[in-house]
């Protein structure tokens, strides 16, 4: 499980076009990851 400050394990998922994004893509930049839950669903 991660906690608040831990480092993101590596990943790749499609961006809001469809196209394949990697976490290593921004390697030595500033970025703010949000997830949310699937639409329609309880949490």
């Amino acid at each position: 499980m991660l906690t608040e400050g831990s480092k993101a394990p590596a990943f790749t998922l499609p961006d809001q076009e469809g196209k394949p994004r990697s976490l290593a893509e921004f390697a030595g930049k500033r970025l703010v990851i949000f997830f949310y839950p699937k639409a329609n669903t309880g949490g």
